[in-house]
């Protein structure tokens, strides 16, 4: 993806929160020789920070044999996102018909070696932290109590090779057309403005 300088993840922090408050993405693996590369929608747990991602899927998925061809893997990850319209993109006497429409959004993507694990020890702890955090109110058993149908899943252990974070909130104006954006977010409150609202200002409260 295109990432210019001012979109560009700070650290490996606010990339670590965003994978770490979404926890859903596509898993990419290209395999050998293939016109289209396997592309699976997914859960996925962080097990160290952004150096190891862990997962399951089912035995059946294609993804299998395209790692099996070539274990280097793409984990890509979007979200809070929010349409700025033409018109928010003017401040005081400029012509908001003149302003430039735009999307703002976040997305990572992480490179990294997969690593298959089909011992049963393994998937239960994979399963023990995914459901750790997706329900940390309890109410489920422990993984290994569902005996036979472990067979029926396979883990993987993704060792994370490359990091590459753009959050794209209005990096490339000055402070008083973000804020501009920020309150007419506030105003409209549709799907993903207060999170995107929430990166704008953030962002700009590190530049201060």
């Amino acid at each position: 993806m295109l990432v210019h300088p001012w979109d560009a993840s700070r650290d490996t922090a606010e990339s670590r929160d965003f994978l770490l408050a979404h926890g859903f993405g596509q898993l990419i693996a290209a395999g050998r020789g293939r016109d289209v590369p396997v592309v699976v929608p997914t859960q996925y747990a962080l097990e160290d920070g952004t150096k190891v991602v862990v997962l399951h899927l089912a035995r059946p998925n294609p993804v299998w044999a395209a790692i099996d061809e070539n274990p280097v893997v793409l984990l890509a990850v979007a979200g809070d996102w929010a349409f700025v319209p033409s018109a928010w993109k003017a401040v005081g006497a400029e012509d908001p018909a003149l302003g430039i429409p735009t999307t703002y959004y976040a997305a990572v993507q992480l490179t990294a070696r997969a690593e298959v694990v089909d011992d049963e020890a393994g998937k239960a702890a994979i399963l023990r932290l995914q459901q750790g955090l997706a329900d940390p109110d309890g109410g489920w058993v422990d993984p290994a109590e569902h005996g036979r149908t472990l067979a029926g899943i396979r883990g993987l252990r993704l060792r994370v090779t490359d990091v590459r974070g753009k959050f794209k909130y209005g990096g490339n104006v000055d402070a008083e057309h973000r804020l501009e954006v920020a309150e007419r977010l506030a105003g409209r409150a549709g799907p993903g403005d207060r999170a995107a609202r929430g990166h704008l200002l953030r962002r700009l409260a590190d530049e201060a």
